[in-house]
């Protein structure tokens, strides 16, 4: 499974690719975090 390799020394490091990683992650986890909201909103604040 890709998750779960190591990682390859020979692979080139690029800054660009970390930059869009974390852009990634920030993103994922804002979109995560209005569905709770707007769930915690329907379910328990009406």
């Amino acid at each position: 499974m890709y998750f779960f390799r190591k990682k390859d020394p020979a692979r080139p490091d690029n800054i660009n690719i970390r930059i869009m990683h974390v852009i990634n992650a920030i993103a994922i986890t804002v979109f995560l975090l209005g569905i709770i909201w707007k769930l915690i909103d329907w379910f328990l604040l009406k």
